[in-house]
């Protein structure tokens, strides 16, 4: 499975999170079909979503901060949930580059939100980003 698969798989574990109180691998990928998870896609998804659990007040937070003129709570689930997972990338993953976890959250965005979300979704990390300087470590490494 591609590292977007799995990304894709977590997204939809984070929405079920914020939904249901729990998330289930089994239960989204029985849902699923094309999805085909190796050992360590599923570690990937499983330490994602460990982190998230861990963090979920500091990645709230940076979303609250970063989104100008928006309640939290006015935030499309499914936008919430492509934020987490690409903030969850950003802080806690420093094997992936940050313009990949940016990049991939606005995938995502394309992909099951609507048409604005897109801008919605790289305004807040283009912000957290900047906020951090992680622009320019990005480009030292």
């Amino acid at each position: 499975m591609a590292r977007r698969d799995a990304r894709e798989v977590a997204m939809k574990l984070f929405y079920q999170k914020e939904l249901a109180g729990e998330a289930d691998i089994d239960s989204v990928l029985s849902l699923e079909t094309g999805y085909s998870l190796n050992e360590r896609d599923t570690m990937y998804i499983e330490d994602l979503l460990k982190k998230f659990e861990d963090n979920i007040d500091e990645i709230d937070n940076n979303i609250k901060r970063f989104a100008k003129d928006w309640s939290f709570h006015r935030i499309a689930r499914v936008d919430l949930a492509i934020l987490r997972l690409a903030i969850c990338e950003i802080l806690y993953c420093d094997d992936i580059p940050v313009c990949v976890s940016i990049n991939e959250g606005i995938e995502l965005a394309k992909k099951y939100s609507g048409e604005k979300a897109g801008k919605f979704i790289n305004g807040i990390l283009g912000s957290l980003v900047r906020s951090l300087n992680l622009v320019s470590e990005e480009k030292s490494r």
